[in-house]
């Protein structure tokens, strides 16, 4: 009988002594002890005893969270409504502060990223929204976690998703988008006519300044045309053809004095 009873006092002593004292954290929690009521520590993880029916221990989970912003109507600084919705990515650095400092703090860090979305983004106009997200993100990510750090939040990330245009808007921008592909290809082939006509300009000095380069030019022109038709072709050399067309104009000269 003596046995029965130390064995259901060691029973009793488990369940009602010992089970209680014992916490296990996890690697990724931060366990903070209250004693009263009152802050006693924060527990590191692995094996914690604690004072049972007097200290309370609460997890904290340290990993990062992904928090979804629901998408948001927003009125752009140049009047443009679109709907945007976003990410954020915090994690506590801090559960003392988080457990003391605010009821809940992912409830909390949700609305704060809510207002700075509509608040930033109000302050935007729409082609920084499409062509700067990134600057965006950035400034998104300090005002939240400006707002989160005494909660002891570190926000590590905040990225815009998605930016919904109205159907009417992005037709305006699909016509603005192809009228600048125009104007770009127009500069483009004037930039080429400008170019070609300088290069011309260029071979015409340089036969001017080298009469036997206009020779070879009109010798390989001979070769292309044989090579294209199958036809004979007698070249003439420019000297002749020169000579030739000297003394027709000094005979032309001649019927015009007499």
């Amino acid at each position: 009988m003596e046995q029965l009873f130390g064995f259901v006092g060691i029973l009793l002593f488990i369940f009602l002594i010992l089970w209680p004292a014992t916490k296990i954290v996890k690697q990724w929690e931060r366990g903070v002890v209250l004693r009263f009521g009152r802050y006693v520590n924060t527990r590191s993880p692995g094996i914690n005893f604690i004072i049972p029916y007097v200290d309370r221990m609460m997890k904290v989970d340290t990993r990062v969270e992904t928090m979804v912003v629901e998408p948001q109507e927003v009125i752009t600084n140049d009047n443009v409504t679109v709907q945007v919705d976003a990410v954020v990515y915090f994690h506590v650095v801090n559960a003392e502060d988080a457990m003391m400092k605010v009821v809940d703090y992912e409830k909390a860090t949700t609305q704060i990223s809510l207002t700075t979305l509509r608040s930033v983004l109000g302050q935007s106009e729409l082609d920084e929204l499409l062509a700067h997200r990134d600057q965006i993100n950035e400034m998104l990510r300090q005002i939240i976690d400006g707002h989160t750090e005494p909660w002891g939040i570190q926000v590590t990330a905040v990225e815009v998703k998605d930016v919904l245009l109205p159907d009417n808007l992005q037709r305006a921008m699909a016509r603005q988008a192809e009228a600048e592909r125009e104007r770009r290809a127009k500069i483009v082939h004037a930039r080429g006519e400008h170019q070609a006509a300088e290069e011309l300009a260029k071979a015409a000095h340089i036969i001017a300044t080298e009469p036997i380069s206009l020779q070879l030019r009109y010798l390989q022109t001979l070769v292309e045309m044989a090579g294209e038709r199958a036809t004979t072709i007698i070249p003439l050399p420019l000297d002749v053809m020169g000579a030739v067309q000297a003394a027709l104009s000094a005979r032309a000269v001649e019927g015009i004095v007499k």
